[in-house]
C-alpha cells in the first residue's frame, strides 16, 4: 500500500498536476479533497468531466465516475468485490476505493487518454428493432454505421502512419540522400562530357541509360524483398489451402467491387450532387427558411397520408412480400457487417504477422535460435508430453518417499519415547543401588575413546598426506625451473625490446598530437563557416516562404476581385446577387429600414413619455391614499373590539 501511494504522488508530482504533495500531506487529504483530485485525472483523460464536484450533485459526481470508469474498462481490486460497496466508496470519498483508481489511472494515462477519445466515437447507439423497420430510421443508421466503420479504418490508418517509421528526419535524411545521388549523377555526366565533349548526345543518352538502370536496380530490390517476404509466408502451407484462401479473397474483393463499393460511390455521389445543388442556389434568408420549412412539413405529411393509403389498401396482399423484402434488407445489413468485420479480421491478422515476424527476428537475435514451426513444434510437443510423463512419474515416487519418510520418522519418535523411558528406568535402579550416574559417565568415556582414536588416526592420515605433498611440490617446482629457463632468457630480450618501442611510441605520439592540434583546429574553423551558412540558408528559407505565402495570399485576393467584378457586371440577376457588393447594398438597406422604425419608436416613446410620467404620479399617489385608508380602518377596527369578550371554539376571549 505504500509503494501504491509513492507512485501516486510522484506522478501527480509531475506534468501535468504539479500539486507538490508529499506521503503525509496526501495521506491527510478530505474526502471531498479526494474526490476532487480523481475528477482532475479523470478530466486530464477526458475533457468533459473538468468539472467542480462543489457545484454537482454527489449523485452525479458517482455517476460521471462510473461511466467513464465502465468505458475506461476498470475492474475493482478483488478486495471490492461488491459493486454497491464500490459505489458507496465512491460517493463518500473513502481512501481504500480512490487510492486504487488512482494509481491505476496514473500508471497508464496516455492509453486511457486514447480510449477516452474513441469511445466518444464508437460507442454504438443501439435503435430497437421495431425502430428500425422505418426505411429512414434505418438508412440514419446504417449511416451511422458506415460512419463509425470510416472512423475506425482512418484511425488504424493513421496509428499505422505514426508506428510505421516514417518520421520528418527520416524524410529529410532521404531528401538528403537523394540530393546527393543526383550531385553524384551530375559529376557523373560531367566526366562523361569531358571525356566525350565532341559527341554531346552520346553522352546525354549515357546518363539517361545510368538514372534508368539506377531506378530498375532499386525497384528489384524491393521486388526481391517482397519475394522473399511471400516465399517465407508459403514454406509451410500446401496447394489445396492455398487455392481456398485465394478463392475466398477473390469472392471478398468480387463483393467489394461489384456491390459495397459502388453502392458507396453512388451514395457519395448523390451526397455530393445535393451538396452541390444547395452551393449554386442563392443565399437565402430567414423568411425563405421557414418557407421550406412548411412546404416540408406539407409534403411529409402527404407522404404520411399516402403511405397509410396503400398500407390500407394493399396490406393483405403485400404483407407476405413485406416480410421478405424486410427479411433480405436485414440480411444484406449483416452481409455487409460481416464483410466489414472480415476486412478489419484480416487487416489485423496482417498487422499480426507483422508483429509475430518481428518478435521472431528478435528473438532470433536475442537467443539466436529459430522459432519452431510445423513439425519441430509437433516434436517438441512430444517431448514436452514424456518429459510430463516422466515428472509425474517422479512425482509419485517421491509421494511414496515422503510417505515412507513420515512413518520412518514416526518410528523414531516412537524409540525415542521408549529409550527415554529405558533411560528413566535405568536412572531409578541406579539411584536405589548408589551409583547414580554411572551409565551416563560410561556412555561418555567411551564417546571420549572412540574420539581420541578417530584423531589419533586423523592425524597420521595428515601427516603422511603431508609428506607425499611436499614431495610432489618439490618435484613440480624443479620442472617449473627447468622448463622455465629458456623462456626467462626471452623474456629479456623482449623487455629490451619493448622499452626500445615505448620510446619510439612515444616520439610519434608526440607527432600525433601535434598533428591532432593542428587538424582540430582547422576543423573548428570549418564548422564555424558551416554553421554560418546554415543559418544563412534557414534565413533565405524562411524569407523565401514568407514571400510565397505573400503571393499566395495576393493571387486569392486578386482571384476574389476578379470574381467579384465579373458577378457584379454579369447580367444574370442570381450571378449579381451573389456580388458581395448586392449583399452589402442589401444590408445596408435593412439596418437603414431599422434605423428609422427605430427613430419613429424614439420619437413616440419622446412624445408619450410626460404624460406616461404624470400618469404614473397619479397612480403612487392613489396607493398612498389606498394605504392610508387602509390604516385608518384597521385603527378603527381595534378601537371597537377593545373590551369585548370573543367565544371562539368553545373558549372565552377578552380583548383588552
Amino acid at each position: 500500500m505504500s509503494d501504491q501511494i509513492k507512485s501516486i504522488v510522484e506522478k501527480l508530482n509531475k506534468e501535468p498536476f504539479k500539486k507538490n504533495y508529499n506521503l503525509i500531506t496526501f495521506d491527510s487529504l478530505e474526502p471531498m479533497q479526494l474526490l476532487q483530485l480523481l475528477s482532475d485525472v479523470l478530466g486530464e483523460i477526458d475533457s468533459k468531466h473538468v468539472v467542480d464536484i462543489r457545484e454537482e450533485m454527489p449523485e452525479q459526481t458517482a455517476k460521471r465516475m462510473l461511466s467513464l470508469l465502465g468505458i475506461l474498462k476498470y475492474k475493482p481490486p478483488e478486495s471490492s468485490t461488491d459493486l454497491s460497496t464500490f459505489r458507496q466508496g465512491l460517493v463518500i470519498g473513502s481512501k481504500p476505493v480512490i487510492h486504487p483508481v488512482l494509481h491505476w489511472l496514473l500508471q497508464r494515462t496516455n492509453e486511457l487518454k486514447k480510449r477516452a477519445y474513441l469511445a466518444r466515437f464508437l460507442i454504438k447507439l443501439e435503435v430497437p428493432a421495431e425502430f428500425l423497420q422505418d426505411d429512414t430510421v434505418a438508412d440514419t443508421n446504417k449511416q451511422y454505421e458506415d460512419l463509425m466503420e470510416a472512423f475506425k479504418s482512418l484511425h488504424k490508418e493513421c496509428e499505422q502512419l505514426k508506428t510505421s517509421g516514417f518520421s520528418t528526419a527520416e524524410i529529410r535524411r532521404d531528401i538528403s540522400a537523394m540530393e546527393e545521388e543526383k550531385d553524384q549523377l551530375i559529376k557523373r555526366v560531367e566526366l562523361l562530357g569531358l571525356k566525350e565533349s565532341n559527341n554531346s548526345i552520346h553522352v546525354l543518352i549515357k546518363a539517361i541509360v545510368f538514372y534508368k538502370l539506377f531506378h530498375a536496380e532499386q525497384r528489384m530490390q524491393r521486388v526481391q524483398l517482397q519475394l522473399k517476404d511471400m516465399q517465407h509466408a508459403v514454406v509451410d502451407s500446401k496447394p489445396e489451402s492455398l487455392m481456398k484462401r485465394l478463392e475466398e479473397e477473390i469472392k471478398f474483393n468480387s463483393y467489394l467491387c461489384s456491390e459495397k463499393l459502388p453502392r458507396e460511390l453512388e451514395s457519395k455521389k448523390q451526397s455530393l450532387y445535393f451538396l452541390q445543388k444547395v452551393a449554386a442556389e442563392p443565399a437565402m434568408g430567414q423568411s425563405d427558411l421557414n418557407e421550406l420549412e412548411t412546404k416540408i412539413n406539407e409534403v411529409n405529411a402527404q407522404i404520411n397520408q399516402l403511405i397509410e393509403k396503400r398500407m390500407m389498401k394493399y396490406e393483405p396482399i403485400d404483407s407476405k412480400f413485406s416480410m421478405y423484402r424486410q427479411q433480405a434488407s436485414i440480411i444484406s445489413r449483416k452481409k455487409e457487417a460481416k464483410a466489414e468485420e472480415l476486412q478489419a479480421a484480416k487487416e489485423e491478422m496482417s498487422n499480426l504477422e507483422r508483429q509475430m515476424s518481428q518478435k521472431a527476428n528478435q528473438a532470433r537475435e536475442v537467443d539466436g535460435t529459430e522459432v519452431l514451426k510445423g513439425d519441430e513444434f509437433k516434436r517438441y510437443v512430444n517431448k514436452l508430453r514424456s518429459k510430463n510423463t516422466f515428472y509425474k512419474k517422479k512425482r509419485l515416487e517421491m509421494a511414496e518417499i515422503t510417505a515412507e519418510y513420515g512413518i520412518l520418522q514416526r518410528t523414531e519418535e516412537l524409540l525415542k519415547q521408549r529409550h527415554e523411558i529405558i533411560q528413566q528406568q535405568l536412572q531409578a535402579i541406579e539411584d536405589k543401588k548408589g551409583i547414580s550416574g554411572y551409565s551416563y559417565t560410561q556412555e561418555e568415556l567411551e564417546r571420549v575413546s572412540a574420539a581420541k582414536s578417530e584423531m589419533d588416526e586423523m592425524k597420521g592420515r595428515t601427516l603422511d598426506n603431508m609428506s607425499e605433498m611436499v614431495k610432489k611440490l618439490n618435484a613440480l617446482v624443479a620442472d617449473k625451473k627447468s622448463n622455465l629457463a629458456p623462456i626467462i632468457k626471452e623474456l629479456r630480450q623482449l623487455r629490451q625490446n619493448c622499452q626500445e618501442l615505448t620510446q619510439e611510441c612515444d616520439e610519434k605520439k608526440v607527432q600525433y598530437d601535434s598533428c591532432a592540434a593542428g587538424l582540430e583546429s582547422n576543423r573548428a574553423t570549418l564548422e564555424q563557416e558551416v554553421k554560418g551558412l546554415r543559418e544563412e540558408c534557414i534565413q533565405e528559407e524562411s524569407c523565401y516562404h514568407y514571400t510565397n505565402c505573400m503571393k499566395r495570399n495576393l493571387e486569392v485576393q486578386l482571384q476574389r476581385a476578379k470574381d467579384e467584378m465579373k458577378t457584379y457586371v454579369s447580367p444574370d440577376p442570381q450571378d449579381r446577387r451573389k456580388a458581395i457588393r448586392e449583399q452589402y447594398t442589401r444590408m445596408i438597406l435593412e439596418q437603414e429600414n431599422l434605423g428609422k422604425k427605430l427613430r419613429e419608436k424614439q420619437k413616440t416613446v419622446r412624445e408619450s413619455h410626460g404624460p406616461n410620467m404624470k400618469q404614473v404620479k397619479m397612480w403612487q399617489d392613489f396607493e398612498q391614499l389606498m394605504e392610508c385608508k387602509r390604516e385608518c380602518f384597521l385603527k378603527l377596527q381595534n378601537q371597537t373590539s377593545v373590551g369585548r369578550v370573543i367565544q371562539e371554539g368553545g373558549e372565552d376571549r377578552l380583548i383588552l
